[in-house]
């Protein structure tokens, strides 16, 4: 068995000196911030920003009548409905400062959340799955499943924030009689709403966000205290993983539910006329992708340091091996939206398309995406070599974790800031805050239990490794 051939425990120590980096990161990261935010508040630039991302709007309309033809008539009026809508709710609307600041905390928030329920997914998939090979490694992505209930309290007090900016549907006025009624999204006004009366409380909004919150880090707990309570025992034992593996599937079950809702919740309804039935997948796939990359990273900077000495090339490999395929996965679901979507040429759906693709803001991060989540990571980690070496790893997790940030920016910004958004110091300085925070959060939660199980029934399988 494998604790009778003397695996010994390992700790994660979070050294003083990392802590420190962290902080004086955190430190630039509020600089950054507050140089940021200064520039956004006194600048008066953003008019002619403005003025240019008219004239690239009637551009971009035309082109997509070109293409539309068919469908012209219908698509004026649509452009003509949220021109008037825009002119009924810039009365309500904050300064441009203020809107690209609730912009990037909701966007960051989003991200770094994935992060967090992602780790404890792979988690959850690991025993659902009865995989033997990282048994090793789980402690890893337990470890940032302590994010989330900071998550969760964040994203609670950001919305109310930053809802009236941010999600044009909470709006009163769209739901009355007027020249503010909007029958689209007051068709969808139950789905926020019920069963409040449309334009009060959205009390299912709301009640969904709490009870996936309350979930995951209930889930969480659970499976956590199963996987700890392994190390109490003097030798190896099964009943906790099969309570462990029990949980995850109920985990698995809400999950595949949760997740897709969110996606429509937290991103989807910031462009309330737009929708696809491929969005759960797509920020699904994102998330996905993100948080293994930063599961390969850590275990990787972790090897390089002396620790995981029960992780061989092998486990290096498979990480690898998921970066790479799920890059792929990415880029199909990606592709598989925008061909749906583009080639069907409806004009509510494809103007979402079209403002990222032919707007200066955003367009060179709409292909940019593509570089970086697909054709880097694509080439980069091809050969079996690269997916088992620790320095090409640590060169293409980051490259991929950077990418789908801009993924999640393009998903959020131009919903709300349209012609006036784009990426500078108030964004990077912010993702530098978060960053930080979710280090510290889950380095911390680290150094709190051993790096691995050693009477996981199934490490003795991940030794002995081989592919």
């Amino acid at each position: 068995m494998a604790a009778e051939v003397h695996i010994q425990e390992e700790r994660y120590i979070f050294k003083p000196e990392l802590k420190k980096k962290i902080f004086i990161f955190l430190l630039a990261g509020v600089l950054v911030f507050g140089l940021g935010l200064f520039l956004a508040m006194t600048s008066g630039g953003h008019e002619e920003g403005a003025e240019h991302g008219k004239k690239e709007e009637h551009a971009s309309v035309a082109e997509t009548n070109k293409m539309t033809a068919s469908l012209q008539h219908e698509q004026e009026e649509a452009t003509a409905a949220d021109e008037h809508k825009g002119a009924e709710g810039e009365h309500h609307e904050s300064p441009t400062w203020l809107k690209r600041l609730y912009t990037t905390l909701w966007m960051n928030n989003v991200f770094f959340t994935g992060l967090g329920i992602i780790g404890l997914f792979f988690v959850a998939i690991q025993y659902a799955a009865q995989a033997g090979w990282s048994s090793g490694l789980k402690r890893i992505p337990l470890a940032m499943g302590s994010w989330i209930p900071v998550a969760g309290v964040l994203m609670l007090g950001l919305w109310f924030l930053v809802k009236g900016d941010l999600f044009h549907w909470s709006h009163a006025d769209l739901y009355e009689a007027g020249a503010g009624f909007d029958p689209i999204i007051n068709g969808k006004g139950g789905f926020f709403y019920w069963p409040l009366d449309k334009g009060t409380f959205p009390a299912f909004f709301i009640a969904r966000m709490v009870i996936f919150f309350g979930m995951w880090y209930l889930f969480f707990t659970w499976i956590k205290k199963q996987m700890l309570s392994e190390d109490l025992e003097s030798g190896v034992t099964t009943k906790y993983w099969l309570k462990a593996r029990g949980l995850s599937t109920w985990f698995l079950l809400f999950f595949a539910v949760s997740s897709s809702v969110s996606a429509w919740d937290w991103i989807m309804s910031i462009d309330t006329h737009w929708f696809s039935t491929m969005f759960g997948w797509y920020m699904f796939a994102s998330w996905w992708v993100t948080a293994l990359a930063f599961i390969t990273f850590v275990v990787v900077s972790l090897k390089d340091a002396g620790y995981l000495k029960v992780v061989n090339a092998n486990h290096i490999h498979d990480l690898g091996k998921f970066v790479f395929a799920f890059s792929i996965f990415w880029t199909y679901i990606w592709f598989s939206q925008f061909l749906l979507i583009y080639y069907a040429n409806i004009p509510e759906e494809t103007v979402y398309f079209i403002e990222r693709m032919k707007t200066a803001p955003y367009s060179w991060i709409f292909f940019a995406n593509l570089f970086l989540n697909f054709v880097l990571p694509f080439l980069l980690l091809m050969t079996r070599d690269a997916k088992r070496h620790i320095t090409m790893l640590k060169v293409v997790c980051p490259i991929v974790i950077i990418g789908h940030w801009l993924d999640f920016f393009n998903m959020v910004t131009p919903g709300v800031m349209h012609y006036e958004g784009g990426i500078g110091f108030l964004e990077i300085g912010t993702a530098m805050i978060f960053m930080s925070a979710f280090l510290l959060v889950m380095l911390t939660s680290l150094s709190k239990m051993p790096l691995f199980g050693k009477n996981h029934p199934m490490l003795e399988e991940s030794l002995h490794h081989n592919i």
